[in-house]
């Protein structure tokens, strides 16, 4: 079976920090360009930090900069994203996602679906709470 699953979520104080986990099975994650994305209640999907299959190039949304680092183990199959510094505003669900082929060209246009897109591959998503 092909899919990504996601764990690691939880809820933590302001300033917290949380380790997500994707994990790949039925399919090689070394192939795929992926990320992670994350939704907010009342709104939409946003592309968080996402990583490239060939030159490791990363990308990340202005607000996580300096404070989130995605990373990946092809070895493992797996894709980590490391979260410091969480703010209330990090609170969603997060997902991970894959996509391996030409259609954005770079991993930035991959993570902010520009132009919008389809990706090869989802997870169910963790949840993140950021609350005192």
């Amino acid at each position: 079976q092909l899919q990504l699953v996601e764990s690691g979520g939880g809820s933590v104080q302001p300033g917290g920090s949380l380790r997500l986990t994707c994990i790949a099975s039925g399919f090689a994650l070394a192939y795929y360009d992926i990320g992670w994305f994350r939704q907010a209640p009342g709104k939409e999907r946003e592309g968080v930090a996402c990583i490239s299959s060939t030159d490791g190039s990363t990308y990340y949304t202005d607000s996580v900069k300096g404070r989130f680092t995605i990373s990946r183990d092809n070895a493992k199959n797996m894709m980590y994203l490391q979260m410091n510094n969480l703010k209330p505003e990090d609170t969603g669900v997060y997902y991970c996602a894959g996509h391996n082929s030409p259609f954005w060209g770079t991993v930035s246009a991959m993570c902010r679906n520009d132009p919008p897109g389809e990706y090869h591959f989802w997870g169910r998503g963790t949840q993140v709470t950021v609350s005192s």
